[in-house]
């Protein structure tokens, strides 16, 4: 009698072709039904639309308001996602304003790497090729970095990160920290605390307080080395 083979050798049942069901319905009927079972389960196609910050800003001299956000369609093996950001100050005009079209693929179960374009609507018309990352890292961090090659040749990175402390079911304190870096020197460095109360999951009105200080060639040049501002404004999605 010969000796049944340790699991690790031994050959995979084969697909089963008898399904039960069949004795009921058609194979043709149960096909297509499988065929929608295994979308449902890793196949299907989803989006969604978020708003990050949609908020005014109080602070020294002119206030300002100021919005962040992105949108992404797709499924597992890739997504397109879009973003958008910019701020305005009173007076003045747009100071800021930006959007990315970018393609994300899954680099594991936490991260996804982009690739794609950004294209600087104020206070220059500016393109760039843009290259990054997104994701949840470890303690729920969530982090995302890309860099940027200008269509002039020149080479800047921003990179973030933010965390939701739960202080009860619907009230969330998230600290948030981003920066900003040019290859010629200038920086920009912006923290963030925002206080928010989740009416629904969909929608949360918030309060906070905002540091935002620039280095480099842009605080030589004349413009404020840092401020500081009262904020109110709402996160949603759908």
């Amino acid at each position: 009698m010969e000796a049944a083979k340790p699991a690790a050798e031994a050959k995979p049942p084969a697909i089963p072709t008898d399904h039960a069901a069949e004795r009921f319905y058609s194979p043709g009927v149960m096909a297509a039904a499988r065929a929608q079972l295994m979308k449902e389960h890793g196949g299907a196609t989803a989006w969604t639309v978020r708003a990050d910050q949609l908020e005014y800003r109080s602070r020294d001299g002119a206030d300002a308001q100021a919005f962040e956000g992105e949108a992404w369609w797709g499924g597992d093996a890739s997504k397109w996602v879009v973003k958008a950001r910019g701020e305005r100050t009173d007076g003045e005009g747009w100071e800021t304003g930006e959007a990315e079209v970018l393609k994300a693929w899954p680099v594991g179960p936490y991260f996804d790497l982009q690739a794609g374009v950004r294209y600087d609507l104020a206070p220059k018309g500016r393109s760039y090729a843009a290259v990054g990352f997104e994701g949840l890292a470890p303690y729920w961090f969530e982090v995302q970095g890309t860099a940027y090659l200008s269509d002039q040749g020149k080479v800047s990175a921003r990179g973030e990160a933010s965390y939701d402390l739960r202080l009860t079911q619907k009230l969330i304190l998230q600290p948030r920290v981003e920066a900003d870096l040019a290859e010629a020197g200038a920086a920009k460095l912006e923290g963030g605390l925002r206080l928010r109360y989740q009416i629904t999951r969909e929608f949360a009105p918030y309060v906070g307080l905002v540091r935002e200080r620039a280095f480099g060639p842009a605080v030589v040049a004349g413009e404020r080395a840092g401020s500081t501002a009262v904020v109110i404004g709402v996160r949603a999605w759908r």
